[in-house]
């Protein structure tokens, strides 16, 4: 069960990569490989914390989860089956929806009327938090919305080898290819350049 407790901070915290223009596809890219093998964001319940508050998607309150690692994993599990997903419909296959729909079950929710402060009525969707499921249902909601409206053509990998990050191509002429010009994008570009010098 989640309990809200006392914050505890650490000395320092993460801060996460939001480059993929869709929520769910950040959420896939908080792992990925290095030169030792792999980096992973998600090393403790606080790191899913820490994730969800910076993508605005943490409940008020809930600060911590028990029994301690069901929020790392079931965040890990999401992940997996968000990635399976993703890789399918690139590949053109049918996808089988069903791991991600037992997280979108799990998500109990009801709209609720409230007064506001600048005293309008505004409907608002009132999410359960007592379970690790339900802490990652604004995720697994974000991700079903990803399936259900993005134009998978613009959904691509980076264009750096190296990179496994993933994005969906907002712009008008949907010839994004990096994850990050600044970091991947400026790699490539640098590389290019000194090929090109090897070769004059």
């Amino acid at each position: 069960m989640l309990e809200v407790m006392s914050k505890h901070s650490r000395s320092f915290e993460k801060r996460g990569v939001f480059l993929a223009s869709d929520t769910a596809l950040d959420f896939l890219n908080t792992e990925w490989p290095t030169a030792s093998g792999k980096e992973d964001f998600f090393e403790t319940d606080e790191d899913v914390f820490t994730w969800l508050r910076q993508a605005g998607l943490a409940p008020e309150g809930v600060t911590s989860v028990r029994p301690s690692g069901a929020l790392l994993r079931a965040a890990q599990a999401l992940r997996t089956v968000i990635r399976s997903l993703v890789e399918s419909r690139k590949e053109g296959k049918v996808p089988d929806f069903s791991d991600l729909n037992a997280f979108l079950i799990a998500a109990q929710s009801h709209p609720q009327l409230l007064w506001t402060k600048s005293k309008t009525i505004a409907l608002e969707t009132v999410r359960s938090a007592d379970t690790a499921e339900q802490l990652l249902a604004p995720v697994a909601l974000k991700a079903a919305e990803l399936f259900s409206t993005a134009d998978f053509r613009r959904v691509r990998r980076c264009d750096d080898p190296t990179c496994v990050h993933w994005f969906n191509d907002l712009t008008r002429p949907g010839r994004r290819r990096w994850c990050s010009m600044a970091t991947c994008g400026n790699r490539l570009k640098v590389k290019s350049y000194r090929r090109r010098l090897k070769q004059l």
